[in-house]
């Protein structure tokens, strides 16, 4: 089986396409490139597509050594006859290599391998048979040498056979798809653990069964975290008598004293062999499969708040709300840098609040604030409040900001690095700002576990969660491109081909020899080869520079595509940039006699049509109501704004102005059925809801979505 022949099998992509794609991953493409630049060569794959070619090229060539490694271990043990070799050869799946490869797997310290040491395994070869016609007449003659009785005797072969069975490669699938197909995963609470804190959240799972192959990923880790807690007892339960008795038809011919005596090794093999090892498989299987449900929620909540409207280049104040410590205030130019810092106090205890409304006011008018940025956690709702009573000379636009993470990011490496001259609460305040600004180049700077936007993210597989949010911010961050000359390393670490090495080589560059005039004076940086420049070159932007193409998603190698329609209509590059009306006119005919290709002709005359267009729609003010403040405030039908903040399998969680978030189930999203929560709603959408029931013991709010607030 090739590797084009392992990923086709898999995935709904024309042979060709898997074929280029790969061709061009060895050849050190990144995804980002080969979906946008070389669309020609994959016949039009999207980033999608790729990603999941790139997961099956290194499932394949996990697969493909791992094969090799069992194929050298057999040999070595000179047992690696040509019919197991072509049964490993022909093999398609890791799990049933790993079948084929038991038997011969060194194993610990076994009953079985103890029983062979004693010479017992003739005997358990003639007890298979089904031969024999006294088990006791056959066990005497290997007492002696170890072994003291025939009891002893015809339990070491017991023990052999055991091993045999739970090696068999037909018993082994049979157990598996139907532990799969019908097990059951119950859990139960360990009873001195109920008081104990922490338990209350477990309370759904005390006493809990479900079909494992319809457990969502979300019971399912639920599950696994309790039991990881000590708050619960986990088992996979499955009907035994009905799985042993399908094991005895394949094992046992006839009746009689060797057939009572192979029923009786069958349930040992089963209880102490088989079902745990296949439970503990099928587990892992359903756990994997939790972990990428839980991964791919994960992810698609993460590009939403990457992706997230930004407010664009405007002077901001920021504040971070809080009571007795006061609400931190910082203002920043339209780069998003710190020119003030200070501290107001409006609410109680200190209650100065017309000294910190005159304070605002008079920042507001030094540093010509256009917007305002309030922090969401604590006191955000009064603060909000307190600013819209604040008189401002010009038009002033206030927003509430998702904090998550700023706190993370005012203690890191990257905020003291930023700012080694102001403390964490200042940092936070400047995040909060920047997010305002543009989420994405601020978002870049956390780990994207700690946005909040996801459930049970320290529970799935760290390292393939990591893998696919990095991928997220790289496609995020150069589906919108960035400004080369005011791009921070962090964001530019995620454009394709750039390293966070080269990254910083590119700010060094730019700090010691002035701002880049254009694409091609990239490769001076040091450590930036072609190949780099090739990869990342269409997604950094050169504004002002001196050629007008750098400040468009045109890439490079295709420049002279925009040249030659700009020579043909006799008109000058930097006005034609654009210009719709000459370049709608214009169509492939007048360059069809040209090596250039019509993809390539009309992505060029498109990007010229409109160039670098940002994804990302506009940052719009929203206001919670002024009558929820906590949740005793809220009443069953009341009708309430809330900002979506997080998106889950069964639902999603609805900021609406107090410190708990509601829950809008699945089923009550719209009428009908909903399969995917993203389709209805995304993350900071704003919208209205309707409180359905308010359980203020659990602090747990249940809502309806009304309708969705333009």
């Amino acid at each position: 089986m090739t590797q084009l022949d392992y990923i086709s099998s898999r995935v709904v992509i024309p042979s060709r396409g898997i074929e280029q794609t790969i061709k061009l991953l060895n050849e050190q493409c990144t995804i980002p490139f080969i979906a946008r630049y070389r669309k020609e060569v994959t016949g039009g794959l999207d980033e999608v597509e790729i990603e999941s070619i790139v997961k099956l090229k290194g499932e394949f060539e996990t697969f493909s050594k791992r094969k090799e490694a069992v194929l050298k271990s057999i040999e070595e043990q000179g047992q690696l006859t040509a019919e197991l070799k072509a049964k490993i050869d022909q093999t398609k799946d890791l799990v049933a290599l790993e079948d084929l490869y038991l038997p011969y797997k060194k194993k610990r310290k076994t009953k079985a391998e103890a029983a062979r040491a004693k010479g017992l395994e003739p005997l358990a070869k003639m007890i298979m048979s089904q031969k024999l016609h006294s088990l006791e007449g056959a066990a005497y003659r290997f007492v002696g040498k170890g072994v003291e009785d025939v009891e002893e005797a015809l339990n070491g072969a017991g023990d052999i056979i055991a091993e045999w069975i739970s090696e068999r490669t037909s018993i082994r699938q049979y157990i598996r798809k139907s532990v799969a197909d019908y097990g059951y995963i119950e859990s139960t609470v360990i009873k001195k653990q109920i008081e104990v804190e922490g338990a209350e959240k477990f309370k759904d799972y005390f006493d809990f069964s479900e079909k494992l192959k319809f457990c969502p990923s979300h019971r399912f880790l639920a599950v696994q975290r309790g039991q990881k807690d000590g708050f619960l007892r986990v088992k996979i339960a499955v009907d035994d008598d009905f799985l042993l008795n399908k094991i005895e038809r394949q094992i046992i011919r006839g009746y009689g004293e060797v057939a009572d005596f192979l029923k009786e090794v069958i349930k040992d093999s089963y209880k102490r062999l088989l079902f745990p090892s296949i439970s503990n498989e099928v587990i892992a299987f359903y756990k994997e499969k939790a972990d990428d449900e839980a991964i791919k929620v994960f992810a698609k909540n993460l590009k939403q708040i990457l992706m997230a409207p930004p407010l664009g280049q405007k002077r901001v104040l920021a504040l971070d709300p809080g009571f007795r410590t006061g609400c931190k205030v910082v203002c920043l130019n339209s780069n998003g840098e710190l020119l003030h810092n200070t501290t107001i106090y409006p609410h109680a205890p200190q209650n100065k609040f017309a000294q910190a409304k005159s304070k605002i006011s008079e920042l507001c008018e030094a540093y010509k604030i256009e917007a305002i940025a309030i922090g969401n956690g604590t006191a955000s709702r009064e603060t909000e409040h307190f600013i819209k009573q604040v008189y401002f000379r010009n038009e002033v636009e206030v927003f509430i900001v998702n904090e998550a993470g700023a706190s993370i990011y005012s203690a890191s490496k990257v905020g003291r690095e930023e700012f080694p001259d102001y403390d964490v609460t200042v940092r936070g305040a400047v995040s909060i700002g920047r997010r305002l600004m543009d989420p994405l180049s601020e978002y870049v700077k956390i780990d994207p576990k700690s946005i909040g936007v996801g459930q049970y993210q320290h529970d799935v597989d760290q390292k393939k969660l990591k893998e696919t949010l990095d991928q997220v911010v790289m496609s995020c961050v150069n589906s919108v491109g960035v400004n080369l000359n005011t791009a921070s390393k962090y964001l530019l670490s995620y454009i394709a081909g750039v390293s966070s090495t080269v990254a910083q080589k590119i700010v060094d560059y730019r700090e010691n020899k002035g701002e880049f005039k254009s694409r091609s004076e990239l490769l001076k940086v040091s450590g930036l080869g072609a190949k780099s420049f090739e990869q990342a070159a269409g997604f950094l932007r050169v504004k002002n520079g001196e050629n007008p193409l750098d400040d468009t998603n045109i890439h490079p190698e295709s420049y002279f595509v925009a040249e030659m329609i700009a020579k043909t209509l006799d008109s000058d590059l930097a006005e034609l940039i654009g210009a719709n009306e000459p370049l709608s006119e214009f169509s492939y005919r007048y360059l069809s006699s040209s090596n250039v290709s019509e993809a390539l002709f009309n992505e060029v005359l498109n990007e010229l049509k409109k160039p670098s267009v940002d994804p990302r729609s506009k940052a719009k003010i929203f206001s919670f109501s002024q009558h929820v403040k906590t949740i005793d405030d809220l009443r069953k039908g009341m009708k309430i704004p809330g900002v979506v903040n997080n998106i889950t399998n069964f639902g999603c969680f609805v900021d609406v102005g107090i410190k708990e978030s509601g829950l809008i189930h699945i089923s009550n999203l719209k009428d009908g059925f909903v399969k995917d929560v993203n389709e209805v709603v995304s993350l900071d959408e704003k919208i209205l809801v309707e409180v359905l029931e308010v359980e203020r013991s659990r602090k747990r709010i249940q809502l309806k979505l009304i309708n969705k607030i333009e």
